[in-house]
Order: C-alpha cells, then structure tokens, then sequence
C-alpha cells in the first residue's frame, strides 16, 4: 500500500510541474543555464516529458521502465536546480529563500529513490526483508 501511496505522490510531482511548465513557462525559462539554448523550448519538452512520466508510471506494462527514465530524467534536470541555487534565480515574480534552492537538490535525490522504489526498479529490501513473495503491488 505504501509503494501505491508514494507511487501516486510521484505522479502528483511531475503531474502539476508538467502543468506548471506551461502556465509559468516564463518561469521556468529562468532557470534554464544560459549554456543551453532556446530555453522556452527546454521548458515545454520538459512540461510534455513530465506528463507523460505520469501516464508510463500509471501503466502497469510501462511501470518499470518509465520509472527508470523519470530518474534518468530527474539527474538530466539537475544542472537546472543547482544554476537556480548558484544564482538566486527567482521563480513565480519573487526570490526564494537560498536554504531552500540549495534543499531543493539533496531533494531531487529522495525523489529518484522514491521513484525508483515505487515503480519496482528497486526491491522491497529498503522497506523491509524480502520474503520472496510477490505483494502484487509492483
């Protein structure tokens, strides 16, 4: 039940971050590192990847392998973050408390794991011992 929980809650994540990415595109742009080009662009492939993060995730038959790619993509986002905590870029028309743009990154890692566990890349052994049995909520 708790992996169903968390499962629900990482799709929450990427569900309203997909969202957010077009109704505060400008935003987001921000905190794009000025290395990469077309920034808005980045955004919006972004806000698509995430919701359809959310649709692999609910799919029992792509679980496993969306759970793989929403880490991958959860490290490729990263230099985005930290350039954001570098810099003090402000988001949503005000600053952010640095404490919390530097929270934000050991954060991204609780949520790979979280990812990871909840769509079955990583064994029930970080909960708990495995019996061998399967639970039937993988």
């Amino acid at each position: 039940m708790l992996k169903v929980v968390i499962r629900l809650l990482v799709c929450g994540v990427f569900f309203f971050g997909g969202i957010a990415h077009f109704l505060l595109t400008d935003d987001f742009a921000g905190i794009v590192p000025p290395f990469l080009p077309w920034p808005v662009v980045i955004v919006w492939v972004t806000g698509i990847l995430e919701l359809a993060l959310v649709l692999g995730i609910l799919i029992p038959s792509s679980r496993l392998l969306t759970g793989k790619l929403a880490a991958i993509y959860c490290v490729l986002v990263l230099p985005a973050n930290i350039y954001q905590a570098l810099n003090d870029v402000p988001i949503f028309g005000s600053p952010v408390a640095p404490e919390l743009l530097w929270l934000r990154i050991p954060l991204q890692f609780v949520l790979i794991v979280a990812i990871l566990w909840s769509t079955g890349n990583i064994g029930r052994t970080l909960i708990q011992k495995s019996t061998g049995s399967v639970d039937g909520l993988n």
